[in-house]
C-alpha cells in the first residue's frame, strides 16, 4: 500500500496538506516582519547583532546564518545555553576526524533543542530545512510563535514579581502587627497588674465596695417595706376620703330632709317634740360622727406628716441610692471596659497565636525552601563541578584535537608541498616528454618521408628492372 502511494505520488500531497493544516490552525497571531525584527532586536539580541539584524535577513529570502544565530540567542535567553556550547564535540576514540563534525554538530544541537522548545510554542513540525534552507512564511510563523511565548513569559515573570513584592509587604505587615500586639500586650499587662504600692488601696476599695453593696441591699429592702406601708396608708386614706364624701352626702341629704320636714311640720306640739328629739338624736349622732371623723383626720394628718418626713428620708435614701447606682454603673462600665479589654486581649492573643502559627508555618516553609535551595545549591555546585570537569576534559580533548588537527594540518601542508613538488616534477616531465615526443615525431616524420622516398625509388628500380627484363627477353 505504501509503495502504491509512493508510486502514485499521494504522499507528497498528503505532506503538503498536513503542512497547510498545521500552519493554518495556529493558536497564536502571526505578526508582520517589521514587528518581529523590532521585537527581537530589542528583547533578544544585543550589541552589534541587534544593529546588524535587519528585515533583509528574513525577507524576501531568509539567510540561514542569521536565522541560526537568532535561534541560538533565543536558547541562550531561555536556557542559559551559550552559542559556543553548540560547537563542542564529545571526543571519543571511535570518532575519526572529529574536526569534520564541528559544523553538523552545531546545526543538530540547535535543531534538537529548538524542536524541544517549539512544542511549548505550539509548533510541532520543525525540521532541518527550517535551519538549512528556511522559507519566509515558515520562519515568520515560527518566530511569531516564539514571540507570543516570550510575551507570555514576560507577563508571568511580572506576575511572579508582583506576588513576591506582595509577599514581602505581607511579611512586613505581619512583623508590624506582631510588634503592635506585643506593645498592646505590654500595655494590657500594665493596666491589669496593680502595682504593689496601690494593692492595699485596691483591697480597701474592694472591701468598701462590698460594704456599700450590702448596705444598698439593706436600704433597698427597707425602702421596699416603706413603700408597701405608704401604699397601704394611701389605700386607707382613699377609703376614709370615700367615707367622708359619703358622710357629706348624708349631711346634705339630711339638710334637704330637714327642709322638707320643716315644710311638712304639723302644728301639733307632741309630734314636733318627737321629731325634734329625733332630730337632736340625729344631730348628736352626726356630731359624734364628725368628731370621730375629725379625730381620724387628725390621726391621718399626723400619719401624712410622718409619711412626708418618711418620704423626705426616702428621697435622701433614694438620692444616696442613685449615687450608689451611678457609682455601680461606673464600676460596671469599668468592668465592661475591663472585660472588653480582656476580650480584645484574648482576641489579640488568638491573633498572636494564629500569627505565631502562620509565622511557624512560614518559617517551616522558609526552612524547607532554604533546605531545598541549599540542596539545589549543592546540586548546582556538584553539577557545576561536574560540568567544569567535563568542560575541562572536553577542553583538554579539544586541545588534543586541536593539537592533532595542527599536526594533521602540518602533515597536510607537508603533503601539499610534496604534491606541489611532484606536480612541478610532473609538469617538468610532461614538458620534457612533450619535447621528446615532438622530436620523436619529427624523426618519425623524417623516417616516414625517407621510407616513402626509398619505396618510390625501389618502385622505380623495380619498374626499370622489369622494363630491362622485358627488353632483354625481347632481345633473346
Amino acid at each position: 500500500m505504501r509503495g502504491a502511494l509512493k508510486e502514485s505520488g499521494h504522499v507528497p500531497r498528503l505532506q503538503e496538506l498536513a503542512y497547510v493544516w498545521t500552519m493554518t490552525e495556529n493558536t497564536f497571531p502571526v505578526y508582520k516582519v517589521d514587528a518581529i525584527v523590532t521585537f527581537f532586536r530589542t528583547e533578544v539580541l544585543t550589541g552589534q547583532e541587534a544593529k546588524h539584524f535587519t528585515k533583509n535577513d528574513l525577507a524576501p529570502s531568509p539567510k540561514p546564518d542569521a536565522v541560526q544565530r537568532l535561534y541560538m540567542r533565543i536558547l541562550q535567553l531561555l536556557y542559559r545555553f551559550k552559542p559556543e556550547c553548540h560547537y563542542m564535540v564529545p571526543f571519543s576514540e571511535n570518532i575519526q576526524h572529529p574536526q569534520l563534525h564541528e559544523w553538523p554538530t552545531a546545526v543538530m544541537s540547535v535543531y534538537l533543542r529548538m524542536r524541544q522548545f517549539l512544542r511549548m510554542c505550539y509548533v510541532y513540525d520543525f525540521s532541518l530545512n527550517d535551519l538549512l534552507a528556511p522559507k519566509v512564511k515558515r520562519t515568520v510563523t515560527i518566530l511569531s510563535g516564539i514571540m507570543n511565548y516570550l510575551h507570555f513569559r514576560k507577563q508571568r515573570l511580572d506576575m511572579t514579581m508582583g506576588h513576591q513584592e506582595r509577599f514581602r509587604e505581607d511579611m512586613d505587615k505581619l512583623q508590624a502587627y506582631s510588634r503592635g500586639t506585643k506593645d498592646a500586650q505590654k500595655k494590657m499587662d500594665k493596666l491589669t497588674t496593680i502595682p504593689p504600692e496601690q494593692q492595699a488601696e485596691a483591697r480597701e476599695l474592694d472591701s468598701a465596695l462590698s460594704d456599700l453593696q450590702t448596705n444598698t441591699m439593706h436600704q433597698y429592702q427597707e425602702v421596699n417595706a416603706i413603700n408597701e406601708n405608704i401604699a397601704e396608708w394611701k389605700t386607707e386614706m382613699a377609703e376614709k376620703s370615700q367615707k367622708l364624701t359619703q358622710l357629706k352626702v348624708d349631711v346634705a341629704t339630711l339638710k334637704e330632709n330637714i327642709g322638707k320636714l320643716k315644710s311638712q311640720i304639723v302644728e301639733s306640739p307632741e309630734e314636733m317634740k318627737i321629731q325634734m328629739e329625733k332630730m337632736k338624736e340625729n344631730v348628736k349622732n352626726i356630731k359624734l360622727a364628725i368628731e370621730t371623723a375629725d379625730e381620724r383626720l387628725v390621726g391621718l394628718q399626723s400619719n401624712v406628716q410622718g409619711v412626708t418626713h418618711s418620704e423626705a428620708d426616702i428621697q435622701l435614701i433614694f438620692k444616696l441610692l442613685q449615687d450608689l447606682q451611678s457609682s455601680m454603673n461606673k464600676t460596671q462600665q469599668h468592668q465592661e471596659e475591663a472585660q472588653a479589654l480582656v476580650c480584645v486581649y484574648e482576641a489579640q492573643q488568638k491573633e498572636l497565636k494564629n500569627h505565631g502559627v502562620e509565622e511557624g508555618q512560614l518559617k517551616r516553609s522558609l526552612g524547607m525552601k532554604m533546605d531545598k535551595e541549599s540542596k539545589q545549591h549543592i546540586r548546582r555546585q556538584k553539577k557545576k563541578e561536574i560540568k567544569d570537569q567535563y568542560v575541562e576534559d572536553v577542553l583538554g580533548q579539544c586541545d588534543n584535537v586541536h593539537q592533532k588537527r595542527e599536526q594533521i594540518a602540518d602533515q597536510i601542508q607537508e603533503r601539499d608541498r610534496d604534491s606541489q613538488h611532484l606536480r612541478s616534477q610532473m609538469t617538468n616531465l610532461r614538458d620534457t616528454c612533450s619535447q621528446e615526443t615532438e622530436k620523436a615525431q619529427d624523426l618519425f616524420d623524417r623516417l616516414l618521408a625517407a621510407l616513402d622516398h626509398f619505396h618510390k625509388r625501389i618502385q622505380n628500380h623495380v619498374v626499370e628492372g622489369n622494363n630491362d627484363i622485358v627488353k632483354m627477353t625481347a632481345n633473346f
